[in-house]
């Protein structure tokens, strides 16, 4: 897809403050720090519309993107990151569990993990939970710059055994650096649209 026209119109944090076009919508999620706002800047070819934050655990909202007026990305606060107080965990927690639940709109959840490393305990979390409530996952394995081409398909397996992942769900290696494995994560987006 070719992005020209691309803003973020909202952020939400109650089931009525979400938008009401209708449009096929995507959610992001990963690790407090695993290349989110990065993914969504590259995807739209916007240098900073998603800020990048070098203090993990900013996002507390779920901030919605429309693209092309075709859909919406939606950043969902990142999980895993131990500076966020309890309680603020505690308070985003059930907000982006009802989301990802109940939203008619979703048609896929992006979990961004890191390739340079196994997925931690809350990636299974997250993406056993997907499991659970049969929400589609697309799994996009970040940084892939910082790894040798040659070693791509060992670290993917490692991801695809730690997540236990379903047969269905699609593993795109990607990096933000060098646009790796944008045209196929465009691909599986448009494909659920």
């Amino acid at each position: 897809m070719k992005v020209h026209n691309v803003e973020m119109i909202m952020s939400a944090v109650k089931t009525e403050q979400y938008p009401k076009e209708g449009y096929p919508e995507f959610a992001l999620a990963g690790r407090s720090n695993v290349g989110k706002s990065s993914f969504i800047n590259k995807m739209i070819g916007r240098k900073s519309l998603a800020r990048t934050s070098s203090k993990p655990g900013k996002t507390q909202t779920l901030n919605f993107y429309k693209i092309e007026e075709q859909l919406f990305f939606v950043d969902v606060p990142g999980y895993g990151y131990a500076k966020i107080s309890k309680s603020t965990s505690a308070k985003f927690g059930p907000m982006i569990d009802e989301y990802l639940v109940s939203r008619e709109e979703l048609r896929a959840v992006i979990q961004i993990v890191d390739l340079r490393h196994p997925p931690s305990a809350e990636d299974c979390n997250m993406y056993d939970f997907l499991v659970n409530y049969e929400i589609p996952a697309i799994v996009i394995a970040t940084k892939a710059d910082k790894i040798p081409r040659g070693k791509f398909e060992k670290h993917k397996k490692i991801v695809r055994d730690r997540l236990q992942m379903r047969v269905d769900d699609p593993l795109i290696i990607f990096s933000a650096e060098k646009g790796i494995g944008m045209d196929e994560a465009w691909k599986e987006i448009e494909g659920r649209m």
